[in-house]
């Protein structure tokens, strides 16, 4: 079956270095036989979180799912269906684009407390986060730390942490196209390395 690989990107210009790094991880995948598409969240209507209810909450913690109607269910909807994610970012001030960090605090709402539930598993699709810095090129790690949590929050399987920076992108994008390739075989985090020792066949 042809893997599916959704990149993701919270930046404005669409013809920039997110772009560039985008087109390297989508040519990696369809090299290896696989399918991508490419979405700036920019692009889209994608409110802030309301907080609904008095306590900050709402529909999203009891139902899962979101009461503002705008592009955010159509693209929940597009992470569900696709066998790879791929989460790319600019780094502002130290942390996420403000679209990226919009859209994933509002997706963790959705997804973290549904797979809390038995009655209702969700998918923990293989995700890669990809934050890349302008100017001096500072501040990278400290995104990567941002949009890891926010990942792990949601409820993805997280393969990969790219930091990159305006000074060495050309020297990488080989590497990113590597990479895509790679995520087209679908890979996972594989087994803890401290082994469950209340499993029976544990070491």
């Amino acid at each position: 079956m042809t893997t599916k690989v959704l990149l993701l990107s919270g930046s404005k210009d669409q013809q920039g270095k997110g772009a560039e790094i985008m087109a390297a991880v989508a040519k990696g995948v369809a090299k290896a036989g696989g399918t991508s598409e490419s979405i700036f969240l920019t692009a889209l209507n994608l409110e802030r979180c309301r907080q609904c209810d008095s306590d900050g909450w709402g529909i999203c913690r009891r139902e899962h799912w979101c009461i503002i109607k705008d592009d955010f269910p159509a693209l929940v909807d597009k992470i569900n269906a696709a066998d790879v994610v791929v989460l790319v970012s600019p780094v502002y001030l130290r942390d996420l684009a403000e679209s990226m960090r919009c859209f994933m605090e509002r997706l963790t709402r959705v997804r973290f407390v549904s797979q809390l539930s038995k009655e209702r598993p969700i998918p923990a699709p293989p995700a890669v986060g990809i934050c890349y810095s302008g100017g001096s090129g500072m501040g990278m790690a400290d995104a990567c730390a941002s949009i890891g949590r926010l990942m792990e929050i949601a409820h993805f399987d997280i393969v990969d942490m790219i930091p990159l920076r305006r000074q060495n992108l050309p020297l990488k994008l080989p590497m990113l196209e590597t990479i895509g390739g790679w995520l087209a075989t679908k890979p996972n985090s594989g087994p803890p390395l401290i082994p469950d020792k209340s499993k029976p066949d544990a070491k």
